[in-house]
């Protein structure tokens, strides 16, 4: 098992009683593992940054145009071009960040193109991702306006791979400077006569490949170029984000982090971690779902190494770790992508579930992170959103969304360890068996509320836990849960409400909580404590 959290054996014979009192018979009738946990309350990992739930939209099949943004002349209901409903259904979620517009389409990409009066944008060919003409109508200008109806804080990924220096460098001024330079006046006379004031930037994506293939220390030297030019304007200091690897690559970070020398040190560091799966979304069997979510230690330790390797160079952790691109991609069929445009990836329950085991882990990994950006926000791979392209209007809810709303209180409270206990199990498993991972848990405490969230990521097997507490009192609590009995059961247009969040039994003590966790579910408890 990866760092950053401890496991314990327990005897079958102090397991707690069975929750088979409080919840109705019938309900569970998969084999029943019992799991232990002790949440020490009383101790501390860190803060849970509301950055963890932050997103990621990139110029990629119908993420951006038909997902997000409709057009002001559109049929469909809209707030200034945007789809109304995935603006209403962002803003309840509670968006912290939203990185754009790459991805790969980031290093392709020339911010002037995208100003000034729609007609007159020049449309170019998306290289990356289909040959498709852009028409550039989505832009600089309408980014920042999504943001701030959702409430979103901006993070712009700079080119790179196409671009240059001073290309960032004047981005920066146009969007930053108050009034006065040319650029700044320029964009006042675009209708926007106060800065936007965009403090995240990233400079280049995925350098190690599609963002110019370098080498670490060709990208280190990069970021060295473009970071000597990019100033403070307005009183807005850029963040600037060096680019990472891809997984758990410490060769690439070594390489890039030496380059750098005694020049300035990135405010960030961004690596990209995919869970991938062999299967169309639809059509995952119990095995083959685990051995996808059997992945996700491996992106807990990547975390952890990854910040142990920075730690070397910045023992002081100025620089932020980001999990700049995350989640599951499946093997996504061409006739979903042909009707519905590219890496379009229906989100399941298994989805949630993969949703809620990353959740978990950055929790438990709090003072090692800074901010988490899950792929994508609408339609694209692992989204918070479904919509029916240009041309329709529905706009649904993912499951990967209701997770999310799971963890939403969580934002803002301080992370506790949680200690799990040993899976009581009779017989035994192959020594060359993918053994998914065990019941997942995380928690955070703020004054007299702790928050504990539960993942149960087995597909055939309900999953009783019970959670002992160290240096609190619970006094009440309520439970919810996303499941569905299908792991491959989903949010349709016809059938939008299927998957959603629900109530759920939970028994609580002053000094212990006991939950049922039905295979492939994800948990919140909300505890008042003493």
């Amino acid at each position: 098992m990866t760092a950053g959290f401890t496991r314990r054996q327990f005897a079958r014979a102090g397991a707690a009683a069975s929750l088979a009192a409080i919840l109705p018979r019938g309900v569970f009738a998969l084999p029943t593992a019992n799991h232990k946990a002790i949440i020490r309350a009383d101790d501390t990992i860190g803060l849970v940054r509301p950055e963890f739930h932050s997103h990621f939209s990139e110029h990629l099949g119908s993420c951006v145009y038909g997902g997000l943004w409709v057009g002001p002349k559109s049929p469909i209901q809209n707030v200034e071009g945007f789809r109304k409903a995935a603006v209403d259904y962002l803003k309840e979620l509670g968006v912290p960040v939203l990185r754009w517009p790459g991805g790969c389409y980031a290093d392709d990409y020339h911010w002037r193109e995208g100003i000034g009066p729609a007609p007159r944008r020049p449309k170019r060919v998306n290289v990356w991702w289909g040959n498709y003409v852009e028409d550039n109508s989505f832009g600089t200008h309408e980014f920042i306006r999504l943001c701030r109806l959702i409430g979103a804080e901006p993070y712009f990924a700079a080119n790179v791979g196409s671009g240059s220096p001073s290309e960032m460098r004047d981005w920066i001024e146009y969007c930053n400077f108050p009034s006065g330079s040319a650029l700044a006046d320029e964009r006042a006379a675009n209708g926007s006569p106060e800065p936007f004031r965009v403090k995240y930037w990233g400079v280049g994506n995925e350098l190690w490949g599609c963002g110019g293939n370098f080498r670490p220390d060709g990208a280190g030297g990069e970021f060295r170029r473009f970071a000597n030019f990019a100033r403070a304007f307005g009183g807005t200091t850029p963040f600037l984000i060096g680019c990472g690897p891809s997984g758990n690559d410490a060769k690439w970070t070594r390489g890039f982090m030496d380059s750098l020398a005694s020049s300035r040190l990135p405010d960030g560091y961004s690596i990209h971690y995919y869970v991938n799966g062999d299967h169309a979304p639809l059509e995952y069997a119990p095995e083959t779902a685990m051995a996808q979510l059997a992945v996700f230690p491996q992106v807990e330790q990547a975390i952890v190494e990854q910040r142990a390797l920075l730690d070397g160079y910045d023992p002081a952790r100025k620089i932020g770790l980001f999990l700049d691109e995350w989640g599951v991609w499946d093997r996504i069929p061409q006739k979903d992508q042909e009707r519905n445009g590219a890496l379009w990836q229906q989100s399941t329950v298994r989805s949630a579930v993969a949703a809620g085991l990353g959740l978990n882990i950055f929790n438990r990994q709090a003072d090692k992170l800074y901010m988490c950006n899950i792929a994508q926000i609408a339609n694209v791979l692992q989204s918070v959103l479904m919509t029916d392209g240009l041309e329709g209007k529905n706009c649904v809810r993912t499951t990967t969304y209701y997770a999310f709303m799971l963890f939403k209180a969580h934002r803002g409270k301080t992370a506790v360890p949680v200690d799990v206990g040993a899976r009581m199990l009779a017989g035994d498993f192959s020594p060359n068996a993918v053994l998914p991972p065990e019941v997942s848990i995380s928690a955070s405490r703020s004054g007299s509320e702790l928050v504990v969230s539960l993942v149960n990521p087995r597909a055939s097997e309900d999953i009783e836990v019970e959670c002992k507490l160290r240096g609190a009192k619970a006094k009440q609590g309520r439970a919810q849960i996303l499941h569905d009995s299908d792991l491959n059961a989903c949010n349709t247009f016809d059938h939008p409400d299927r998957v959603t969040i629900r109530p759920h039994e939970v028994a609580v003590e002053p000094d212990r909580i006991r939950i049922m966790l039905p295979a492939m579910s994800v948990a919140t408890v909300t505890l008042d404590i003493a």
